[in-house]
């Protein structure tokens, strides 16, 4: 049977999503507990965390024996640490993959731009100690809408492409506290934290608006502004195509 399972985590403790020798990741903590429970299981993800950073809504998918669904979310909930949890699991049809399958991505980055930074919410948001300019954000953040290749703003990979597609990108604010939420196909690495690190420049009155589309077509890693800390952002929720399992309640 194919299974799908929901889950969030807290990615402070962890070296990224993806299984690596001889550190604590997501996938090496998941994978564990199933192999527990089902023997040695590879998973497939929706997408990729790197270090530090979390996930709201995460969906891995697996090849796996029979088993009774309820009882499996019960025992991997049991075994796994408390900064990871399983919110549903569910069949899904055969050759369903949570990577390949899914449609749409939406991460939001918190930024805290409060003059004291909160002991609170250190852990879940970069604290810039600077009044930003949220309207010239939100303009520059427009020219990243679409698709375009995105050279200026990913950490290279030998061979792959850096062109995708970005659905809606925008800022909301409550008081000191910004959220930028950003939605798209796909994205390649460091991305999203390469765009908030450029936006924040632009917050600051370092950078015109008009430095993302200057960015965007210059092709070029030294026309952004680095990436932004990794603990900041979060994979807010996946999204299938009607017919697969709508996202469990979060929180």
């Amino acid at each position: 049977m194919t299974v799908r399972l929901d889950l969030s985590y807290d990615g402070t403790d962890f070296h990224g999503f993806a299984r690596q020798k001889d550190v604590s990741t997501v996938q090496g903590a998941l994978e564990a507990a199933l192999a527990t429970v089902l023997g040695p299981i590879e998973t497939v993800v929706a997408g990729r965390t790197d270090a530090g950073v979390h996930a709201r809504h995460q969906v891995v998918s697996f090849e796996a024996p029979e088993v009774d669904l309820a009882r499996l979310q019960a025992s991997l909930n049991r075994m796994l640490p408390a900064s990871i949890a399983v919110h549903r699991v569910d069949r899904e049809r055969d050759g369903f993959s949570a990577r390949f399958d899914a449609n749409r991505r939406t991460y939001r980055y918190f930024i805290d731009a409060a003059r004291v930074p909160s002991p609170f919410s250190a852990r879940y948001s970069w604290h810039t100690g600077h009044d930003l300019d949220v309207e010239r954000m939100d303009e520059s953040a427009a020219h990243l809408v679409g698709a375009h290749d995105f050279a200026s703003f990913c950490r290279r990979a030998e061979g792959r492409s850096t062109e995708r597609e970005v659905l809606a990108a925008g800022f909301s604010s409550d008081g000191n506290r910004l959220v930028f939420e950003v939605a798209g196909t796909a994205f390649c690495h460091q991305q999203i934290r390469s765009f908030v690190a450029l936006l924040v420049e632009v917050g600051r009155g370092r950078r015109d608006p008009e430095a993302t589309a200057e960015a965007l077509a210059a092709r070029d890693r030294a026309a952004a502004a680095g990436a932004a800390p990794p603990h900041g952002l979060f994979l807010w929720e996946i999204a299938y195509p009607a017919g697969l399992a709508e996202p469990p309640d979060l929180p």
